[in-house]
């Protein structure tokens, strides 16, 4: 399979990329109808398999597609041993319809679905390795700042909020604004550098980023030595397994991503599991710890948060 290129491993008769056979009446271009996951891939293996299985599953199941994800994993597992260290994406969408409009037939052919795979050679940068406490790894990048957009999540309702669908509208606007930020800053050499945004819900609550989930902290949890930006450079053995730490509800809003059901379970028996919190705006001046994640990327942590009121709170 060539790099870079999309191709359609399902139905097993499609042998050709998507630009000589996506239709207009593809319901993933025409509706949104299907879902997506990202896997990272280091030395031909898949990272977090079990956890994107089970979004494969999951994502399936709320959206009636009959998905076999034991011959998808096994093909998507040859591609992840071809490329070595990379990226693969995979889509799923409904096939398509006989009836017009929005609607599909609850039969076998109104859940029968299209599963597109891309292949992408990269190295993901990191500066440590976090050890979680089974022994797994999670890759850490830079430290960096993160700032309050004002663009705003749609909220949804079971069985939709917490899917990884191909409905993303929302998050694209609010990449945008981030960009703008980030091309601002940028040219006016303002430190320290922004590489994520949190965003709320329309009913207020701060719930990810543009492109991953949140953890925090609150200062009245925290022990008399807290974190600063050294220890975290220096890569603490303790830093996910020390304090409380807090991720906001994936239930009317945002997507429950796959890292971070890693460090939900991975701290599910620790001294302090995660405990499920909204996160509103009178918590923010009180966060004394910030993380994004991604299954890409690992854990981002922050020394900083802008608020939209301009002020600047610091880890």
């Amino acid at each position: 399979m060539p790099l870079n290129n999309w191709l359609c491993i399902h139905p097993s008769s499609a042998t050709t990329d998507i630009s000589d056979t996506v239709s207009l009446d593809n319901r993933g271009l025409a509706y949104g109808d299907g879902f997506f996951t990202t896997m990272g891939v280091i030395d031909g293996q898949i990272l977090w398999l079990a956890h994107h299985q089970q979004r494969l599953i999951s994502h399936a199941e709320a959206l009636q597609l009959e998905f076999d994800s034991h011959s998808v994993l096994a093909i998507i597992r040859t591609h992840a041993a071809q490329i070595q260290q990379g990226m693969l994406k995979l889509m799923v969408t409904r096939a398509v319809q006989d009836v017009r409009g929005y609607g599909y037939v609850p039969t076998a052919s109104g859940s029968a679905c299209e599963v597109w795979l891309k292949s992408s050679a990269m190295t993901v940068t990191t500066t440590e390795q976090l050890r979680l406490p089974d022994g797994r790894l999670i890759p850490m990048q830079p430290i960096s700042s993160a700032i309050c957009l004002s663009s705003q999540l749609a909220c949804l309702p079971p069985p939709l909020a917490g899917l990884k669908s191909l409905n993303r509208l929302d998050n694209v606007l609010a990449s945008g604004e981030l960009q703008g930020i980030k091309t601002q800053v940028f040219e006016n050499c303002i430190k320290p550098s922004i590489s994520e945004g949190l965003l709320r819900d329309m009913s207020g609550r701060w719930v990810e980023g543009t492109m991953s989930n949140v953890f925090y902290q609150l200062s009245e949890q925290q022990s008399s030595k807290s974190a600063s930006h050294l220890d975290i450079n220096k890569n603490d053995p303790n830093y996910l397994d020390q304090g409380q730490w807090y991720t906001p509800s994936m239930a009317q809003s945002g997507v429950a991503g796959v890292m971070r059901q890693v460090i939900i379970d991975a701290l599910s028996n620790s001294k302090h599991p995660v405990i499920i919190r909204s996160l509103q705006d009178e918590d923010l001046p009180h966060l004394s710890k910030l993380f994004f994640c991604n299954a890409l990327r690992g854990v981002m942590p922050m020394i900083s948060l802008t608020l939209l009121s301009g002020e600047m709170v610091r880890f």
